[in-house]
């Protein structure tokens, strides 16, 4: 089964022509969406979250702690699956009920990332098992997970 590949355009909301029902969704459906990370991004997470941990917010900081650059929050990069389970798969109306994550690489502005969603188990109760994956352009993981939702009926 071949992905729904999205580009998602700084400034607007993903497009939500997408969406899938319980009955709809097979396991080994998958979604990518790919964005690029900006500056911008990190400044109104920081804002929007009040963590304005140096490491998100300096430079300099970040790279005297060894970084390339300032990186991005881990959450800042959860939400993105987040919006990712409700406007592409399943989409409109998924109960989002929890989440694992592991972050194995850090992002830094400028990175284009591929978020990829994949139905690993349909459960009982319209409940849907999905692995989630965040990964650079070269295939690194930037974080890997799985979530568990109720897809809309």
């Amino acid at each position: 089964m071949h992905p729904i590949t999205k580009l998602q355009k700084r400034g607007t909301p993903l497009n939500t022509d997408t969406s899938f029902s319980y009955a709809e969704l097979t396991e080994g459906q998958q979604c990518e969406i790919k964005r690029e990370l900006l500056a911008e991004d990190i400044d109104a997470f920081a804002e929007a979250s009040g963590d304005h941990n140096p490491l998100h917010t300096d430079a300099d900081f970040a790279r005297a702690a060894g970084f390339q650059d300032r990186i991005a929050h881990g959450m800042l990069l959860a939400s993105w699956i987040s919006a990712s389970l409700a406007h592409s798969l399943p989409g409109k109306g998924t109960v989002y009920l929890r989440q694992s994550l592991e972050f194995r690489q850090p992002a830094l502005p400028g990175d284009r990332l591929t978020i990829r969603l994949t139905v690993s188990e349909k459960k009982r109760r319209g409940r849907v098992v999905i692995d989630c994956v965040i990964c650079h352009e070269d295939g690194r993981d930037v974080l890997r997970g799985s979530a568990e939702v109720i897809a809309p009926s």
